[in-house]
Formats: structure tokens, sequence, C-alpha cells
């Protein structure tokens, strides 16, 4: 029987999931989701065995306190330590199908840009692709998971994490705010633009991005854009190249002047390029980038 009585969707949080919880955390009746790709998944009982095809989906799962039902993961999830342990599948965008088969899930847990989400719900498995883009979206895939897992109150993790979030932007004085802003998250180079979660991190720090929506979430940028907007501060992931000083004009600008340039570690990149539970860290780590070099 799949849940939706009278007037239960109005009171979702979450758009694309309603449930009835148990008194032990487990569920009352079946369960029907919807993912992101408006594949409707039913399932009649909290998942044993779940595979998971992306990072922030695995480090989500664990959020939860649901780790113990992971049975593998891409190549790339590597938070917390213990799922490193795990059998790895492979590349999330193409995983090692026998391999995830081999595993017999009860559930895959995939982006909606993997490209074996098809084969591996015609070979019998179950599929739930989330993606989240946003800080919204975070919130939602938590609450989601949460109800698929069959964990009572999964929106308090999402509580605790926007409080965590609030005290990094409250932790910047006056006088840094509307500093403006690049954040360069690959060779390229590619920015992280106002409309993207990192974007949305910055806007509630208060500082400016010199990226604007219009450009999109990720654009690839021409380096004399940067050169033009000369922003106060740079922050650089692990996944970008090295000597930003040598492209041209880049010797120029005030933030490469004036050593104002954070980069951040493999660890603390893999932190701040993940839309997942971690986003108050990665809040904080830019807080402490600014402090550091603005203040």
């Amino acid at each position: 029987m799949i849940i939706d009585p009278p007037g239960l969707t109005r009171r979702c949080l979450t758009r694309a999931l309603c449930l009835v919880l148990s008194g032990l955390g487990g569920w009352a009746q079946a369960l029907q989701v919807a993912d992101d790709r408006g594949i409707k998944v039913t399932l009649g009982q909290p998942p044993q065995r779940i595979v998971s095809l992306l990072p922030s989906l695995t480090e989500t799962v664990c959020e939860l306190g649901q780790c113990a039902h992971l049975v593998g993961v891409d190549r790339n999830s590597n938070y917390p330590a213990s799922v490193t342990k795990l059998p790895q599948v492979g590349g999330g965008l193409d995983p090692n199908i026998e391999a995830i088969v081999a595993l017999k899930p009860d559930l895959v847990l995939m982006a909606t840009s993997s490209r074996a989400g098809e084969r591996l719900q015609s070979l019998g498995l179950k599929v739930l692709a989330l993606e989240p883009k946003s800080h919204a979206d975070v919130r939602r895939v938590i609450e989601i998971l949460g109800g698929v897992l069959g964990v009572p109150d999964a929106g308090r993790h999402w509580r605790v994490i926007d409080a965590a979030a609030s005290a990094a932007a409250q932790s910047l004085p006056a006088k840094l705010k509307q500093t403006r802003v690049y954040f360069e998250v690959n060779a390229g180079p590619y920015a992280a633009g106002e409309s993207s979660f990192i974007g949305e991190t910055l806007t509630r720090l208060g500082v400016k991005n010199i990226v604007p929506a219009s450009l999109g979430p990720f654009p690839l940028l021409n380096p004399e854009y940067v050169v033009r907007a000369n922003p106060d501060v740079i922050m650089v992931s692990a996944f970008t190249d090295s000597g930003m000083s040598a492209r041209p004009g880049w010797a120029a600008l005030r933030a490469i002047r004036l050593q104002r340039v954070c980069v951040f570690t493999p660890a603390q990149s893999d932190v701040l390029v993940r839309p997942g539970p971690r986003m108050a860290e990665g809040a904080r780590l830019m807080a402490r980038c600014l402090l550091d070099k603005a203040a």
C-alpha cells in the first residue's frame, strides 16, 4: 500500500516524499518516493543493503546514522573514513554494473547524471537518483533519505547544519561584509557563481561573489574576466591548477598582490565542493579564509 492519504501531501516538508513513521522508527506502511528524474520508487521496508554512487549521498546516509547499511560506494566516496573500507564499484557516472549486482543491494543511490540508472533498473534493482545542487536541495535530500531509511525527525540534522552555517556567518565582523570574492573550483578556470551552492554559502557569509548568477552555477570563465573584476580575496580548491600569478594580467590582481589567496587542501576541497551534510563546515572554512586574508 502506497502512503498518500488525503491532505498528507500538502503537509509534507519535501515535495517528493510522504510517509508515516512507526513509533520504532520504521514504516507503518509501504513507501513511494519520486526521485529527481521524476521516477517513482516503491519500497516495502527500509533498505538494509545500500550502494551509493555519489559522495554527498554517501555522507548523508552516514549523517543519518545509517553507515552500517552501506555495502558499496563509488571511488570518490571517502568520508567518513569507514566508507573507504567498503567495496568500490567504479565511478559515479559509469560504475561497474557487475560489481554492483554482486553486492545484492536492495537500494542504489546515484546522481541523475549517472548513465547506469536504466541498466540497473532493468536488472531488477531499486534505484533512487538524487542530486543536490543547492542548500534547499541538501535539506530536501536529508529529509527524503531520512524517510527512506526510517530515521525519525531527519529534519533535525538539517536544523543543526543550518544553525552552524548561521554561526559561521555571524563570526565575521561587519567590515568584511561585501568583500569581493572569486572562488575557483577547477582549472579552466571554472568558477563558482552566485547560483551555485558554493555561491549561496558566500552570499550567506555576507560577501560579494564576482561571478553573477546570470553566468550559471559553475561557468568556464575567460581569465580576463577575473582581471577586470579584480577580487579582494581568491579561494582556490585543490582541484585547480597552480601558478595563478603566471596567468596573463593576474600578477596585478589585488588579491594576489596582497597575498589574499586561500588554497584549500584536498580534504578541505572535498568539504567545499560537495553539497551535503558538511555544508556548515564549508562555511566555516570560507569564514576562516576571510578572517585570515581580509580582516
